[in-house]
């Protein structure tokens, strides 16, 4: 494994390093204003929600690379403390990756990307009117990392208003990933389409805690044919005994010690393992525990 320290690689190597591993990134799309009232608007992909009470944004228009210089965003910030970060979804990335272009002070980027000023509610900066999500925020801090070029700031925004819309929605009321199609940023000049085939479901832990994946029959958890994924959805389950209605299923428990005493027998070991492969790809846990339950050999 390449093990390299920042102090001995050049910055613009290490940048793609860190941005090639640390992705897909989301992209927020800042819109700000200076205290002449000249728009402007920046993608940046240093970005990420850091609470919700109260609802933080925290994103970095870090300095240029190249000259080490601020950015616009960052300059107005420090004039007027407010801005809209809007999403970007993926039929307007393109006109989001044009107006990341280091324009002169004063330029609007609405106008240079093709985008529509909105009116905010709450703060000056206008909103962009094609993006599905826009959040008007107050700047509440901002911390600069280092003086140089690539040098992070990171601009803590608290959000006071958020606008959605409609046609994002599921019916549950919540933002469907296949409506709204944001875009994500990957390393040097690739972006990801987060929606479609790209998306997989995992059922997030309850307050009640999965048995874990030490807690597994040894050959379950020491098998070649289960990876990783294949084992902590085996163990995700809270409690066995309680996990079926099927009561016969429940009494068939024990034989989960021929498991941790290896006898499977050889010949239908790759079997075994195919059938509880496929339940768990297809995201049935249950139909997989079912199964290692009613096959394994019968204490008698």
């Amino acid at each position: 494994m390449l093990s390299l320290r920042p102090t001995d690689t050049g910055q613009r190597q290490f940048h793609s390093y860190m941005l090639g591993a640390i992705a897909p990134r989301p992209i927020a799309f800042v819109s700000t204003i200076d205290q002449s009232g000249n728009p402007n608007v920046s993608p940046f992909s240093f970005f990420n929600a850091m609470g919700t009470n109260p609802p933080i944004l925290v994103f970095s228009p870090s300095r240029s690379g190249r000259t080490g210089k601020t950015k616009n965003t960052y300059d107005n910030i420090l004039e007027v403390p407010e801005a809209v970060v809007n999403v970007v979804t993926v039929s307007m990335v393109h006109q989001a990756s044009l107006a990341s272009g280091e324009y002169p002070k004063g330029v609007n980027e609405f106008e240079k990307a093709g985008f529509t000023q909105l009116p905010s509610e709450l703060v000056r900066p206008f909103r962009v009117k094609e993006s599905p999500v826009q959040m008007e925020c107050k700047i509440r801090d901002t911390v600069e990392t280092g003086k140089g070029g690539g040098a992070g700031i990171i601009v803590i925004a608290e959000i006071l208003l958020i606008h959605l819309e409609e046609t994002i929605l599921g019916t549950d009321g919540l933002i469907d990933p296949d409506k709204i199609q944001l875009a994500g940023r990957m390393g040097s000049d690739f972006y990801c389409n987060a929606s479609g085939t790209s998306l997989f479901r995992i059922p997030q832990p309850g307050p009640v805690l999965g048995i874990g994946i030490d807690a597994l029959p040894d050959q379950i958890r020491t098998s070649s044919y289960l990876t990783g994924k294949h084992l902590a959805q085996l163990a995700s389950v809270n409690s066995l005994p309680e996990y079926f209605d099927n009561a016969s299923i429940k009494k068939n428990i024990a034989p989960l010690g021929y498991i941790k005493k290896g006898k499977i027998p050889v010949n239908r070991e790759k079997q075994f393992y195919r059938k509880i492969i496929r339940l768990l790809d297809e995201g049935n846990t249950t139909g997989a525990w079912k199964f290692i339950l009613k096959t394994l050999p019968d204490e008698n």
